[in-house]
């Protein structure tokens, strides 16, 4: 049997893939590489050489979601047993520039993966959601029992597909699916193979720092320095992607026990500013990331991060790394694939 990453190339997607092929389980990817690169593929290969055999273990199609006749011959083809779904777009401040086309994406997306899922009756499923469905959360740090919203279309749409699968679950409870709600990703694989290597500009913090460490781009922009925290600068919950991984392992096994819906953070549980960010990667670097302040940037809050707690007690997952770690793996991977 195998699991089905939805956009399994990008940056979590990739490196979820390496941690389920260490662990044993055969992995079949679709990745349409719209923010991805295919050579991820040979990169997440060299990771595991030596330790699995590739070749059976893994699959690539490259194809959108919303294929529905793509994602009927990947489901006849490779006995499908869950599905961790991570296609998307994801960029806050773009979903507030062209929102429709975030909202057709992801959802439809979901949709089609649902119908296929359900035609096959395969009905484990992993969803990556995201914090930003606590909108602006009255109280830190957040749980999973906190009110919902979202204060941009990216976090909409997350949402909007949370409360989609809840329908779901709620009409047919033989379904299993779990709900990791991110915090905020950074680092890369410790063998600086695979990373966040957006295509075009960064959207997100670590690769747009990394970038201007590296000589890439030449200064970071920080949106907004009048927030209501220590530094003026905001606040988040910074997560290595390698624990985040984990989380989704953790996620399949929890799933393997007939768990009905769960909805989990995924995060550290300690809120960490843009300049400390930005501080404890030219401590890494020994350099000096250059940046200056911009107007705060629509759809964006002043802190967030999460209690983990509920992963730890029901999945046995806990974050490891610290920031350092964070820093010191995007640091090297910026410079093992500087161009």
């Amino acid at each position: 049997m195998s699991i089905l990453l939805t956009g399994g190339l990008g940056y979590i997607g990739s490196h979820t893939a390496v941690e389920l092929l260490e662990a044993g389980e055969r992995v079949v990817v679709v990745d349409n590489l719209s923010n991805s690169k295919k050579e991820v593929a040979d990169k997440i290969k060299e990771i595991v050489k030596g330790k699995v055999d590739f070749d059976k273990q893994f699959s690539l199609y490259i194809g959108d979601v919303r294929d529905e006749k793509l994602l009927s011959k990947i489901f006849e083809k490779e006995k499908i047993e869950s599905v961790v779904h991570f296609a998307g777009l994801k960029a806050v401040g773009e979903s507030c520039k062209i929102p429709l086309e975030y909202y057709k994406n992801n959802i439809d997306s979901t949709l089609v993966l649902l119908d296929v899922m359900k035609k096959f009756d395969v009905k484990n499923l992993v969803f990556s959601s995201s914090a930003t469905v606590y909108g602006r959360a009255k109280s830190m740090p957040i749980y999973e029992d906190f009110p919902t919203s979202a204060t941009n279309p990216y976090g909409k749409t997350k949402l909007f597909i949370e409360n989609i699968l809840m329908d779901l679950y709620e009409s047919d409870k033989t379904w299993n699916i779990v709900l990791l709600r991110y915090f905020n990703p950074i680092g890369a694989h410790d063998s600086g193979l695979i990373g966040e290597d957006p295509n075009g500009i960064p959207n997100n913090l670590m690769p747009y720092i990394s970038r201007v460490a590296s000589g890439k781009l030449e200064c970071l922009s920080i949106f907004g320095n009048d927030y209501p925290t220590k530094d003026g600068t905001g606040v988040r919950d910074y997560i290595h992607v390698v624990d985040l991984a984990n989380g989704h392992l953790c996620a399949i096994k929890k799933l393997r026990t007939n768990c009905g819906l769960k909805i989990y953070n995924l995060g550290t549980g300690v809120g960490y500013s843009v300049l400390d960010i930005v501080n404890a990667f030219n401590e890494v670097c020994g350099g000096k990331v250059k940046y200056k302040f911009v107007e705060r940037r629509p759809g964006d809050i002043d802190v967030c991060y999460a209690c983990a707690d509920k992963a730890f007690k029901e999945m046995g997952w806990k974050a490891k790394r610290d920031l350092k770690n964070m820093c010191q793996t995007s640091y090297n991977f910026e410079m093992k694939n500087k161009k």
